[in-house]
């Protein structure tokens, strides 16, 4: 019978279509993964891969085979979590996964807030790439993640959150600043700053800058808010950054000014993502409660709360 780890290494190449990153992403070296890949097809008397291609495919049966596979080691975990929670009830250790657009200045009050009520309940934060954490959790890699929406799939329960404001923001001498009135006509052919393509916040940047016929600046993506905020400071462009980011301390607006766009407004909403059926589904609603509750309270001090309905299709055709 195959193992349990030769079907993690399975649904892993999957997922990535590259033997490297597959590897990387179940911490072993490429030649192991690829051994064991090569056992399991002896084992089982078939070819899985389609070897020599770029990105590398799956045969037919190969596909079924993952994907039976993945919900095989999802059911696993699943057990394991049953397990545990039985025994420690809201405890052990959650693996949670959340964008660099969120986590660093709305979740350090959240994770204290939930460990002194819940101080046997660790979590485990990876920053990523949203579309790459929710294979992660597809694949029992993950617990929980925390994303902007659209997100879509099946198997998976998701609970918005909340939604907040989007701002343009300009370094301090932009002459844009020194408008009394500022329209979306005002803002055409302006250059804006974005994350890279494989984030969400990209592809909404694309669709604002339709929207203002302005220039999405390409050869100068950011890593980060951070760097999208610095980068605009210095005056290299405009750049959009979230409500919650520039009323944070590791935000704000020392380097940079919001622009007031009397014709124009933007918002991103943000869930909370896990496997439907999960052992510790009642935990990551804790969570994301917890998170919910967290941002709702720092967007009223700004009167920007709007309150999050439940799977809101507004939502997803206007999320990150």
């Amino acid at each position: 019978m195959p193992s349990l780890r030769q079907l993690q290494y399975l649904v892993a190449l999957a997922d990535a279509q590259h033997f490297g990153r597959a590897a990387a992403s179940v911490n072993v070296s490429q030649p192991t993964l690829s051994q064991q890949l090569r056992a399991l097809e002896t084992r089982l008397g078939i070819t899985l891969v389609e070897r020599g291609d770029t990105p590398v495919q799956l045969t037919p049966v190969g596909r079924e085979i993952a994907a039976r596979a993945r919900n095989i080691l999802i059911g696993v975990e699943d057990l394991r979590g049953m397990a545990r929670r039985s025994v420690t009830g809201l405890a052990g250790t959650v693996r949670f996964g959340v964008t660099p657009t969120i986590g660093p200045y709305l979740l350090p009050p959240v994770v204290a807030r939930l460990h002194r009520a819940y101080p046997d309940m660790r979590l485990h934060m990876r920053e990523g790439i949203p579309d790459d954490q929710l294979a992660e959790l597809r694949r029992g890699a993950l617990d929980m993640v925390l994303t902007p929406l659209p997100v879509t799939g099946a198997g998976i329960d998701i609970e918005p959150l909340f939604r907040e404001r989007l701002h343009l923001v300009a370094a301090p001498d932009n002459p844009l600043v020194d408008k009394q009135v500022l329209t979306k006509a005002d803002l055409a052919g302006s250059g804006i700053l974005s994350l890279d393509r494989r984030h969400h916040f990209h592809r909404q940047a694309v669709d604002i800058c339709e929207e203002l016929n302005a220039d999405l600046l390409r050869d100068y993506e950011g890593t980060s808010l951070d760097s999208l905020r610095q980068m605009a400071g210095s005056g290299l462009g405009l750049a959009i950054l979230p409500e919650l980011y520039l009323q944070s301390e590791v935000g704000g607006e020392d380097m940079v000014h919001r622009l007031t766009v009397f014709d124009w407004s933007a918002t991103r909403s943000i869930a909370a993502v896990w496997r439907r059926g999960a052992a510790y589904a009642d935990s990551y609603r804790v969570i994301a409660q917890a998170i919910g509750e967290k941002a709702a309270e720092l967007l009223r001090e700004k009167d920007q709360v709007t309150p999050a309905e439940k799977r809101p299709t507004a939502f997803r055709k206007s999320g990150l």
